[in-house]
């Protein structure tokens, strides 16, 4: 990851501590527990705060979600085969023969050769 990608990713984990910190102190309203877990008669931005922090947190969704489509622009690798680029020409054009290959065409031949011996030692009496 170049200094473009360390940059954007710095962005990224701050945008997502401040979409945190800021998701959690808002007011949720009057909906739901009816005031069961704590006084609301404290408004810690002043009277338009709900604006603020609604407006705010547009912002910082906004962010992220550009954010996160540039890291990933950034850190896309190429698509190759590997398993082709890894593989000689050479190799590919002819493959290699070793000892262990073909196990049951060498079995095959011995058996053969033999059945072959054994005819023509018949043949011979």
């Amino acid at each position: 990851m170049g200094t473009i990608g360390v940059v954007l990713l710095v962005f990224f984990i701050i945008v997502c501590v401040l979409l945190v910190l800021l998701v959690s102190i808002q007011d949720d309203g009057e909906n739901g527990m009816g005031g069961l877990l704590g006084g609301r008669g404290t408004a810690a931005f002043g009277a338009h705060s709900a604006s603020v922090l609604t407006k705010a947190t547009a912002v910082l969704v906004a962010l992220f979600f550009i954010l996160t489509v540039a890291l990933a622009l950034v850190n896309k690798k190429p698509k190759t085969d590997k398993f082709v680029d890894s593989i000689p020409e050479e190799e590919i054009a002819a493959p290699a023969t070793t000892d262990a290959g073909n196990w049951w065409d060498e079995a095959a031949a011995e058996t053969e050769e033999a059945a072959e011996a054994t005819e023509s030692a018949e043949i011979a009496e």
